[in-house]
């Protein structure tokens, strides 16, 4: 029997305690209905929200996550940079990471990617379909060649981000903008998966195809199991080395 995946699914949960609408459509909040929408038995699931001790990422929690998922907006210069610097960490040890909507603004997300992670916004309710541009991809298995949300958050370009190592999703809104909604990276020894949906005022996390690209992620972001590289002073030599005369 294979070993399930552990994932932890981190959730500012400040919405939900704030805004009667958020709270009507997450009542248990975000990050209950993406563990719900994404229960199987190949995962073990948690979750862990801003307001815990640690923000809920203590060391041994961390350290028993194969992948990690985060959703963040109105919060982020909250999260303590203790906390940030720790997940970067098992980021490059080979825990895998996957960034949603706004939290391309995370300090996690800027921290990994070097740039401002910054982009077009308009919260007027477009229609978005994201269109597979990577077919084959383990991250789209399922999807088709497209798939459409009727009630949206824009985001368009430019989106300050690294050049992608790969691109698998492209949205296009009905305002007419596009956006790079599924980005690939790795850092370190882990995987990095940028997934655009997900605005607090609609129910996206809902819908099947949302839920299945994000399994997905979960699926292609754990990590190997192959053993880390060693770094620093390195004795003894795998070769004997001749003394120079």
């Amino acid at each position: 029997m294979n070993k399930q995946i552990q994932v932890t699914i981190w959730n500012e949960y400040r919405h939900e305690l704030s805004n009667e609408v958020v709270k009507g459509i997450y009542p248990k909040g975000m990050h209950q209905a993406i563990a719900d929408g994404i229960s199987c038995d190949q995962f073990a699931i948690q979750t862990a929200t801003l307001d815990e001790p640690e923000h809920g990422l203590t060391e041994e929690k961390l350290k028993n996550t194969d992948v990690l998922i985060w959703w963040g907006h109105m919060a982020h210069g909250d999260v303590q940079d203790e906390i940030v610097e720790r997940v970067q960490k098992r980021v490059l040890e080979g825990m895998g990471l996957i960034v949603l909507h706004s939290g391309h603004f995370s300090k996690i997300f800027k921290k990994l990617m070097g740039t401002s992670c910054d982009l077009k916004w308009r919260e007027s309710g477009d229609k978005e379909r994201l269109w597979v541009v990577s077919p084959g991809h383990p991250i789209v298995q399922g999807i088709g060649e497209y798939f459409e949300l009727e009630q949206e958050e824009m985001y368009g370009e430019h989106f300050d981000i690294p050049e992608p190592d790969e691109l698998v999703l492209v949205s296009w809104f009905e305002g007419g903008e596009v956006f790079r909604s599924g980005c690939c990276y790795k850092r370190g020894l882990g995987k990095i998966f940028y997934f655009r949906p997900g605005h607090e005022t609609f129910p996206t996390y809902y819908n099947e195809n949302v839920l299945r690209v994000i399994a997905n992620a979960v699926h292609w972001a754990a990590p190997t199991g192959d053993t880390p590289p060693r770094y620093g002073h390195f004795i003894p030599s795998l070769e004997p080395i001749k003394e120079k005369g």
